[in-house]
């Protein structure tokens, strides 16, 4: 069974360190409403984390097609939740990939499911930003791959300068989207 707790032994190793962080901070891990929190917060960070033990060139490889079509696929609002690698708090938000086809196409949700693997990860948007657009660029047949993403940061709002209205907004791109501004001012006209 491919379950994402079936690595007990790590999980029940995460739970105890959970539990040390408990009573270091002052709680009492014996506390009834704090028992199973140990547990429950190791599977959350396990199945958080779980696109460590994903391959994301795999999962892009596995939906190409021919095609002849297209001077932009774009497939925007791609939700995300991530972790800050430098608090290890959420960040979140919305990713946009567009990619110009060179006789080749990914399946939608691949597109999605690649996503997703990066930000299960500790990471930074940046990076993820990063990520996303060079896999994509490296794995398919195209011409450019831009990638947009715009996110919110709980390392931002609920600690240090404590900004509630602050986004964060990256790009990234490559081939003609690089070559020609035209093309990255059309791509940002389709995402309204």
């Amino acid at each position: 069974m491919n379950n994402v707790y079936s690595d007990e032994k790590t999980v029940e190793a995460i739970a105890s360190h959970y539990r040390e962080i408990l009573r270091l901070i002052g709680e009492d891990p014996d506390r009834e409403g704090l028992v199973k929190t140990p547990m429950r917060a190791a599977k959350a960070i396990y199945d958080i984390t779980s696109g460590y033990r994903k391959d994301p060139s795999e999962i892009a490889t596995q939906a190409i097609f021919e095609h002849a079509g297209s001077q932009i696929v774009i497939v925007k609002d791609i939700e995300f939740y991530s972790m800050c690698e430098h608090h290890i708090l959420p960040f979140f938000g919305k990713v946009a990939v567009g990619y110009i086809p060179d006789g080749k196409m990914i399946g939608l949700s691949k597109l999605a499911r690649i996503v997703d693997c990066y930000a299960r990860r500790l990471q930074v948007q940046e990076r993820l930003t990063s990520q996303v657009c060079h896999l994509l660029a490296d794995t398919l047949p195209n011409h450019g791959v831009i990638v947009a993403c715009e996110a919110g940061h709980l390392c931002m709002k609920m600690r240090g300068v404590e900004k509630q209205e602050s986004t964060t907004v990256t790009f990234d791109y490559t081939g003609r989207f690089a070559e020609d501004p035209s093309l990255r001012q059309e791509f940002m006209s389709l995402l309204r």
